[in-house]
């Protein structure tokens, strides 16, 4: 029986008493596995957050916990410290707790408000934190993202036949990727908080020049986000299936026999080198991929033909080649201008070119960060499913996964004796699968509610919606497009997205990316500007509103919609 607590869940403190699922939905949707809490996060993840908000000047070591407060895990699911970040806004000149909310977080009611206390306020973090504005502010690029992508890389090249390690070598080199975590995700602090400022600066300067709705057109079309190339790849290999008669009857026999098929002619060979090559360069990438519980491209292969079988209905004019020289004519555009009305104010003419600066490198920068981290966490998860599957050989598993319900101090234990670990893995099994059914709170403040009185999920607490409705979210990608409403809930199962539909969902992160050029548009229930569904949709010239509470639940599949991406509106126009 599922007990109040998950075994891995952390308790709120004194210092660190509310968390968010604000921006966490799109890091991990869905509950972690307690191998992919305790194995890459609480030895990984956590401990280079701390090291980050402590680099970038915002915290000292001694002022977090142990474990480091960075996050929270409540029920399974992830959560966003409201304090870490709230923290800056404190220390940091000329912020506040209120505008790092605005920020990052999306805007809801039940949002606890700021507790100043004693220790809060810093003089020294906040000369440290001028110092780190300044260096944001004034660099045309950021070097350590782009070695530790080297980095990344080279774990995945030196990846050995793992099928002849020995079970404790499978563990030995998963282990030696969490170093390489830690520093990654220290980095990744400073790419999230530095991709903030540019974007942030340039609401409130265009918002003073009654222009904010210009401010969103700025941060597109940009260039050089490597999760967007996921879409880009996949485009590409949609556009040879829709090229090819045999290509497209393998696709249009089932995707369970596709690539069989192709193997089969030789004609496929062109495609199937550059899916081969695809697979090595994002094969690390997929849903809930923070955890490495979780599928990816290598893992599941049928993830990327659902998509490419999504991609290949679209026509040529949805070529994100196209969208982003579109979009990045306007950003020229319009910077020009903005920059002409201000020229003859030496400090906003530098200021403004500043923001514009900021914002091309630390949102780039942002995305890098993030697939270097995913692309080291998949070694580990390549490691453990082989070492999954040899337990299922062996007798000691029913299935591979359950080799992820272990926790990291289990390991030493269960390589001397699996056996004694197939009965208790088997029973928190069934109690994980019952997190999956659970509604998270979406702010824990002070305590967390006890799972036995959290709702089932997937049931709206706003109300359906109504023709003529205006729903208001978070301005993420400029431009106006209206379609059909078409709910979906897993990026895997693309069926029934035709070209010009509104994407609507919970939130995205990478695996999504290519449903977004299979769409008119992007709408989510959580995420703000600096979100991935935002960033990506920018990138690609997708429309975008995020943050727009309960979206996937309120709005029915099929409804006509009209998406205004700088406004952050929908616009119900019909519900059939």
């Amino acid at each position: 029986m599922l007990a109040d607590k998950w075994i891995t869940d952390r308790t709120p403190t004194a210092r660190f008493p509310n968390y968010t699922r604000s921006n966490a939905g799109e890091v991990l949707p869905d509950p972690v596995s307690p191998l992919g809490w305790t194995f890459m996060w609480e030895s990984g993840v956590v401990l280079g957050c701390r090291d980050g908000f402590v680099s970038f000047g915002v915290f000292d070591p001694d002022e977090y916990g142990t474990p480091p407060e960075t996050f929270g895990l409540f029920g399974g699911y992830f959560y966003n410290s409201l304090m870490q970040a709230r923290l800056m806004g404190v220390r940091m000149p000329g912020a506040s707790p209120e505008a790092i909310d605005q920020a990052y977080f999306d805007n809801r009611p039940d949002v606890p408000p700021y507790r100043a206390e004693p220790w809060h306020e810093s003089e020294r973090h906040a000369e440290k934190l001028g110092a780190t504005l300044g260096y944001v502010m004034s660099t045309a690029d950021y070097p350590p993202i782009d070695r530790q992508k080297l980095v990344a890389k080279a774990c995945r090249d030196s990846r050995p036949d793992l099928s002849k390690l020995t079970n404790a070598q499978l563990v030995g080199r998963a282990r030696s990727m969490q170093p390489h975590v830690v520093a990654m995700f220290e980095q990744h602090v400073w790419a999230s908080l530095g991709a903030s400022f540019g974007p942030g600066g340039l609401q409130a300067m265009l918002g003073e020049m009654g222009r904010g709705t210009d401010a969103i057109k700025l941060i597109t079309g940009i260039g050089g986000v490597d999760s967007a190339d996921i879409g880009r790849d996949l485009w590409t290999l949609s556009r040879m299936v829709r090229e090819s008669v045999v290509l497209t009857a393998a696709f249009d026999a089932g995707l369970s026999t596709a690539l069989e098929r192709m193997r089969a002619v030789a004609s496929s060979a062109p495609f199937l080198t550059a899916y081969d090559q695809f697979i090595y360069d994002h094969g690390s990438r997929g849903p809930n991929e923070w955890d490495m519980a979780a599928p990816s491209y290598e893992t599941s292969p049928t993830l990327a033909l659902a998509q490419i079988d999504a991609l290949r209905k679209q026509g040529d004019q949805a070529s994100p080649q196209k969208a982003l020289e579109r979009n990045s004519a306007e950003r020229a555009r319009l910077s020009a201008e903005i920059a002409e009305l201000v020229k003859d104010d030496a400090a906003a003419a530098g200021t403004f070119a500043a923001l514009m600066q900021s914002g091309e490198v630390f949102l780039a920068a942002r995305e890098r960060c993030k697939g270097n981290n995913i692309r080291v966490i998949h070694e580990g998860r390549m490691c453990f499913d082989e070492l999954g599957r040899r337990m299922v050989a062996a007798g000691h598993l029913a299935n591979a996964k359950q080799i992820y319900q272990l926790a990291e101090d289990d390991l030493d234990a269960f390589l001397v004796n699996p056996a004694a670990f197939s009965a208790p893995l088997a029973e928190r099994e069934v109690d994980f699968a019952k997190l999956n059914d659970l509604e998270p709170p979406f702010i824990v403040d002070v305590s967390c509610p006890p799972l036995s009185s959290w709702p089932k999920r997937g049931i709206a607490t706003l109300g359906p919606v109504s023709a003529g409705d205006v729903l208001t979210g978070v301005a993420c990608s400029p431009g106006v497009v209206t379609g059909r409403a078409r709910v979906l809930h897993d990026p895997g199962d693309p069926l029934g997205l035709e070209p010009g539909d509104i994407l609507i969902t919970e939130s995205t992160d990478p695996s999504w990316t290519p449903l977004f050029l299979a769409a008119g548009a992007v709408v989510t229930d959580i995420g703000a500007m600096g979100s991935h569904a935002s960033i990506v949709s920018r990138e690609l010239g997708i429309p975008c509103v995020g943050s727009v509470a309960e979206a996937s639940r309120r709005i029915p599949d099929g409804a006509l919609l009209t998406i205004d991406g700088a406004a952050g509106t929908v616009t119900i126009v019909s519900l059939n």
